[in-house]
């Protein structure tokens, strides 16, 4: 089975539910807020959400240690406005990918607590645990630590993550000690039931997918990982039997082996091989007007993914997620500009953080909301309008989840709709063009025509079924010229800040620049 066809020209939006608009004034946001800003979403030209974890949970980990799969949190609304939600979009034209955290829970589901008794019951073995309370997981793949001593049982349990994130057990794909289960003892495919049964009852109410947390480290003891890739392909076997028109999306960062396990698209992250990190987020970003930066690193790794996943899949590349720090943290309005007429142009979906399209700033040093610690400044309330707390929440200003931007200037979803802020502006102009364009769109074929090692301009070309579309990218402060091989005879679909020319047998590039340039088939 292929992918679903929405995803061939779908941008998407992420929405972190505890800070986009609160609608009953507890200083938490909630879904009926998601549902009031779909018009806002849409209008920017996204028509796609994923929703970080909105399920039942202690929140310790701001939701990503779920208690109870299937029921929605009671303080962003109910199951109702959930599926309120998947209608209202679907009325609108747009999708709904829910955030599944299928490596563990919170020490509060019932699973968990079920597991712990010393009888042996149907989850005794739905987590990873050791025989003996002194035998702990020194060197074992993929387990970060455990938790003990709290249970009648007698044993370890691992965790994931955090100390409250037990690991379900999805087993061992190299069983080093008696406890260590394979892959199809029955605890493990047991679990595994368990979470398709998660995944078809919220597709069955009408959600379009899901973004799958930590994707790559579910199977325990997996050097190579082949293990997790062929549980994640009888996960997508079991998707397209029964819900074919929906998507499957991976944290993971490495594409050649997440789409070959079945994924339809993958991130690439600020952790990992991919390089992602030179682009916006190092001390000498590539998008910055300093002009010091080096892609090539990326493009190589990125080249490599491309050949690997031999374009069956999607390879995302992110403005920004609510695990790393703002992209306004390292460019200002005009460099973002720049980086997302890159993000806009390469294939694969593209993925807008919320407020990265208004420039947001990362509040740095804040106080840390339900494990976010340093994340905490990424995760700041959506900014509206001018109104008390920026029109995110009617509460008092310190019962807000998390600290709004205090500065004054902070800018505003209003001021853009005003036509009072550019970088908004730029960014919906983007997204029109690429939609306008299909050789722009998620799934036509790229290729790198001009990339030097620390040197600019970036040269590279869509492929289209009528027509190929050169992207001509200058970050940097110099005007540059290269020697490209792009056709002479092109049409300017999209600049900005100037265009770039040839002249003198040379491309030349002005600065802080970008040219997309269409030649027909």
């Amino acid at each position: 089975m292929g992918m679903p066809s929405w995803l061939e020209n779908i941008v998407f939006y992420e929405i972190y539910p505890q800070t986009f608009l609160d609608t009953d004034g507890d200083g938490i946001g909630n879904i009926q807020g998601i549902i009031r800003k779909l018009d806002y979403i849409k209008n920017l030209g996204c028509d796609g959400i994923w929703l970080n974890p909105c399920f039942e949970s202690p929140f310790y980990d701001a939701g990503y240690d779920v208690a109870d799969y299937k029921k929605v949190a009671p303080r962003y609304g109910t199951n109702e406005d959930l599926k309120e939600l998947f209608q209202k979009a679907h009325e609108k034209g747009m999708k709904v990918l829910l955030d599944l955290v299928p490596g563990h829970t919170s020490t509060d589901h019932e699973w968990f607590k079920e597991s712990c008794k010393a009888e042996k019951n149907e989850y005794t073995d739905r987590y990873v645990w050791t025989n003996d309370v002194w035998d702990d997981f020194q060197d074992v793949g993929s387990i970060r630590g455990s938790i003990r001593s709290f249970s009648e049982r007698n044993g370890c349990c691992a965790v994931n993550f955090f100390s409250v994130q037990p690991a379900l057990n999805f087993g061992f794909a190299r069983c080093d000690k008696d406890w260590q289960q394979p892959m199809d003892a029955p605890g493990p495919m047991a679990t595994r039931e368990a979470m398709k049964d998660v995944m078809r009852f919220w597709m069955s109410m009408g959600c379009d997918g899901f973004r799958v947390d930590m994707a790559g480290s579910l199977v325990k003891n997996d050097d190579d990982q082949e293990g997790t890739i062929a549980l994640w392909q009888d996960f997508r076997k079991f998707m397209d039997e029964e819900f074919p028109e929906c998507a499957l999306l991976s944290e993971w960062g490495e594409p050649g082996r997440s789409l070959r396990g079945g994924f339809h698209m993958d991130f690439l992250l600020h952790f990992g091989p991919s390089h992602y990190l030179d682009l916006f987020r190092v001390e000498e970003p590539y998008f910055s007007r300093r002009g010091k930066g080096d892609i090539s690193e990326f493009v190589k790794t990125y080249e490599e993914n491309y050949a690997a996943t031999n374009r069956e899949g999607l390879i995302c590349i992110p403005s920004g997620n609510h695990d790393m720090i703002r992209i306004k943290e390292t460019l200002d309005d005009e460099e973002i500009k720049i980086a997302f007429a890159f993000l806009l142009s390469v294939p694969g979906a593209p993925f807008i953080y919320y407020g990265d399209e208004i420039g947001m700033k990362y509040l740095s040093g804040i106080k840390s909301v339900e494990g976010g610690f340093h994340r905490t400044g990424s995760r700041s309330p959506m900014q509206w309008n001018h109104s008390a707390n920026a029109g995110f929440s009617s509460c008092k200003p310190e019962e807000l989840y998390i600290q709004i931007d205090p500065d004054e200037d902070r800018p505003t979803a209003e001021d853009a709709l005003a036509g009072k802020n550019s970088l908004y502006d730029e960014v919906k102009k983007l997204i029109a063009v690429r939609k306008e364009h299909q050789a722009l769109q998620n799934t036509a074929p790229m290729e790198f025509v001009y990339v030097k090692e620390s040197a600019y301009p970036l040269v590279y070309k869509r492929t289209g079924k009528d027509e190929t579309i050169y992207i001509v990218l200058n970050p940097s402060g110099q005007d540059v010229e290269c020697d490209a091989q792009i056709p002479q005879n092109v049409q300017v679909i999209y600049s900005n800040h100037g265009e770039a020319a040839y002249a003198d047998g040379k491309w030349k590039v002005p600065a802080a620049s970008a040219t997309f340039l269409k030649a027909e088939n």
